[in-house]
């Protein structure tokens, strides 16, 4: 029902879209990385930011709100000529941590085919790589975007990208560095899912090769249809040092990774002040049972990873501004209803957590005083499964990008 319900959704779309001006566009929602490789300068700057308030609501207790710098971000490039970039994202978090969300060059080989090595973001949906404020609404990213797609998600890796023009679809492959798995502890669970995982490009360390990739369809006017795939296995560090031949610790090493096959679509289509958004991930995880237990305190307490992963979210809005010709603001109430269970699909030796089954409905405004400013607030209310009530957070700030 949900699959035909995405179909529909998709024909509706490009049945409305055939009465539309036909010449195509290339994606307009650009992140600073892509303005930064297409800049006319030798030395390209960028950068965004954003300051959050988030206050918990409840009828029975009192809760501070929570005021925070979330991130500030400064982006330099250098393009050494027509084919040769580079291109490095610098972010300061919460005011006192500091993290490099990408370093990476670039050699344009032809119109159609780019090489790319360096620390990358892995293109998985739509926030991991489109991340700036100004970019999407609602205060905090998308909930499935911080769980099942641990945004800001990025590794060591080199591949190829591209635009092929001519047939509206622009490309990703990349080989790219895993999560870690097990460093001596376990760093997957069923709350958490990979996100304690992600080794950043830090002092990271590798036993087998990832690969993911994507394909971009803008072939009609407004909208943006992407299918996206990341495939491996977790690291561990077990592997390290031991002798080919020894099949008890190569065995004792197996049974510290998962395999992961995550899938993703979504799509974004935004027409005469109408925005609409959704996305979907399905994940597969494999030799759960074995990690599980493998990294449990005792065999009695296993680790509670789960075999599959699932969420998706829709989102709708408008620019109430548009019809006013003189305004070159945009005020975009919108709505996005959000699902996520980490705890999908299970081993016969777990239980699924009821609290790792979660809806979220997030409604608000977005004002977006200028393309590179923006106010935003809005109220999310969150329930799982093992939930009475939901609960309910209010949130507000701002983000800039320049």
């Amino acid at each position: 029902m949900k699959t035909n319900s995405i179909l529909i959704f998709l024909l509706f779309i490009s049945f409305f879209s055939k009465s539309q001006n036909s010449d195509s566009l290339i994606n307009k929602y650009e992140n600073i990385a892509d303005k930064l490789l297409t800049s006319d300068n030798k030395l390209a700057i960028g950068g965004y930011g954003e300051t959050h308030f988030n206050q918990k609501l409840s009828s029975e207790f009192k809760n501070n709100g929570k005021l925070d710098v979330h991130r500030m971000v400064m982006l330099i490039g250098y393009n050494y000529n027509n084919k040769l970039s580079f291109i490095s994202e610098i972010e300061y978090e919460h005011v006192i941590e500091v993290f490099v969300e990408q370093a990476f060059m670039q050699y344009k080989i032809n119109k159609y085919l780019n090489f790319k090595a360096g620390l990358l973001l892995v293109p998985m949906g739509i926030v991991n790589e489109f991340h700036e404020p100004t970019t999407f609404n609602g205060v905090e990213r998308p909930v499935i975007d911080n769980t099942i797609s641990p945004t800001t998600w990025r590794e060591v890796g080199l591949g190829f990208s591209g635009n092929v023009v001519e047939a509206k679809l622009k490309y990703q492959m990349y080989l790219i560095n895993g999560f870690n798995g097990f460093d001596g502890a376990a760093k997957m669970n069923g709350k958490s899912a990979f996100r304690s995982a992600r080794q950043k490009g830090a002092d990271s360390y590798i036993s087998s090769p990832n690969f993911t990739g994507k394909i971009e369809f803008y072939g009609i006017r407004g909208l943006n249809f992407g299918v996206s795939g990341y495939f491996g296995n977790t690291q561990s560090k077990l592997y390290n040092g031991i002798d080919k031949s020894d099949k008890n610790a190569i065995s004792k090493a197996d049974s510290s990774i998962v395999g992961i096959t995550m899938i993703g679509f979504d799509a974004r289509y935004k027409i005469k002040g109408f925005e609409f958004r959704a996305q979907f991930y399905n994940t597969s995880i494999s030799n759960a049972e074995q990690y599980n237990y493998f990294t449990a305190k005792n065999d009695s307490t296993p680790n509670d990873l789960g075999n599959s992963m699932i969420g998706y979210y829709a989102e709708i809005g408008y620019n109430v501004f548009r019809p006013l010709k003189n305004i070159k603001s945009e005020l975009i109430p919108f709505v996005r209803y959000e699902t996520y269970n980490t705890h999908n699909s299970v081993g016969n030796y777990l239980t699924k957590n009821d609290s790792y089954n979660n809806n979220q409905i997030t409604f608000g405004l977005t004002y977006k005083l200028d393309k590179g400013l923006v106010l935003k607030a809005d109220m999310q209310l969150n329930k799982s499964k093992a939930d009475k009530e939901s609960s309910k957070t209010f949130n507000a700030g701002f983000g800039v990008m320049f």
